[in-house]
């Protein structure tokens, strides 16, 4: 194993002469896991830490989620932020403009009945709809990973237009071509970001795309808990790491 991923170091600090951007995952990373992805809620410390650090870089901070933007708003109430909902099917850079991809709207039903069909074949799956994606847990059965897994591998190749997302617990139905690098990508070639160090914080699969991204970019990775391997070039233990750290930059 690369040793730079088997014991990774801290985050670096801060360089004056080099302003970040700020490009941060939300489950799992600023908010912990749980059963139900809609009962989480955002502690006033953290929100406290994001606006100071929102305002110290100029707006360059940005949540890149697998979460839609709308619900991004309604955890964090910030609905003036850069962010990247859905992996990237969705942007919004920070004087608010929103893109979205086109899906054909016969492909997402086609996706949403199959993959209700399918998590009612495997019990204690909980289905998340998210509009033109859908994910599918196991946080809550365990013991049905692996034939959700192959079951929905198997499905994702019968779905046009569509591919399939692995995650903590979780399988995801995306669009395909999107990940969250390239709207890390796309949110560099904009200001305030443009010209900034990209800084990428996140725990999962998902996140190795932005990790390559702000690495291409001569920025750093920040993984979050202990995964392997990884593309990230420092680690957070935890979530509550991630906020003390949050808190330490903000201070």
């Amino acid at each position: 194993m690369n040793a730079r991923r088997a014991g990774l170091p801290p985050p670096p600090k801060p360089d004056r002469g080099h302003p970040w951007a700020l490009f941060l995952d939300v489950d799992g990373t600023l908010l912990d896991f749980v059963d139900d992805p809609a009962a989480v809620r955002v502690p006033q410390a953290l929100a406290r830490s994001l606006d100071i650090l929102h305002e110290r870089l100029g707006g360059a901070l940005a949540l890149i989620s697998g979460r839609s933007i709308a619900d991004l708003d309604r955890l964090f109430g910030r609905a003036t932020w850069a962010a990247a909902g859905l992996h990237g099917f969705e942007q919004r850079n920070s004087q608010g403009a929103v893109e979205r991809l086109q899906v054909n709207p016969s492909q997402v039903e086609e996706l949403r009945r199959n993959a209700a069909a399918l998590a009612m074949q495997l019990p204690g799956i909980r289905v998340e709809d998210k509009g033109v994606a859908v994910a599918l847990h196991y946080r809550e059965a365990p013991q049905q990973g692996d034939a959700l897994k192959l079951a929905a591998t198997a499905l994702a190749e019968e779905l046009p237009g569509y591919e399939l997302q692995p995650g903590n617990h979780v399988v995801e139905f995306k669009p395909r071509g999107m990940d969250k690098g390239m709207a890390v990508s796309a949110l560099l070639q904009t200001p305030p970001f443009k010209g900034r160090l990209p800084v990428y914080v996140g725990d999962d699969l998902t996140d190795e795309h932005g990790f390559l991204a702000a690495n291409a970019h001569g920025g750093f990775s920040i993984r979050v808990g202990d995964r392997e391997p990884s593309q990230a070039t420092s680690t957070l233990a935890n979530v509550a790491s991630v906020h003390a750290w949050l808190k330490e930059l903000a201070a």
